[in-house]
């Protein structure tokens, strides 16, 4: 399956912060709405970076001040790892093991029109062996009854 087809069936809502946003406010989207990371988009919606649980939690041993005071920004990985929406499930979550990371956005162009978690990678390889479970033992069942 496509990831950009995963995305869609998910109907899910994009939470993103600003690079101006605070470490609290960024927490706060986080917690709310239980997720472990967020694309950081400039007003155009176009991806500039992405912050995880592990930035802050990185920044709550780091800093030198209060981390609350601290922008996302100053937090933020830059570098981020994308996939597109014609990648294939598959390959964005053997990217995700190879890479050690957690959360790829979905970007088309440079807007980001989702995200995919390990969580969602996994569920949805397991479907796929299920499948792929029954349909041998239907052919093994069916091979038994010629």
């Amino acid at each position: 399956m496509k990831v950009g087809d995963y995305v869609n069936q998910l109907s899910q809502s994009i939470v993103s912060c600003r690079a101006e946003d605070t470490a609290t406010t960024a927490a706060t989207l986080l917690t709310t709405n239980r997720i472990g990371a967020m694309p950081v988009c400039d007003p155009e919606r176009g991806l500039i970076g992405i912050l995880s649980e592990r930035d802050l939690v990185r920044a709550m041993t780091g800093a030198a001040g209060p981390v609350s005071e601290l922008r996302v920004k100053d937090l933020m990985t830059s570098a981020v790892i994308t996939c597109s929406p014609s990648d294939s499930m598959l390959g964005v979550c053997k990217t995700m093991i190879n890479r050690k990371i957690r959360h790829v956005p979905v970007v088309d162009g440079n807007k980001v029109r989702g995200m995919v978690s390990i969580r969602d990678a996994l569920a949805h390889r397991l479907e796929e062996l299920e499948l792929e479970s029954g349909v041998l033992r239907d052919s093994v069942i069916a091979a038994r009854h010629r």
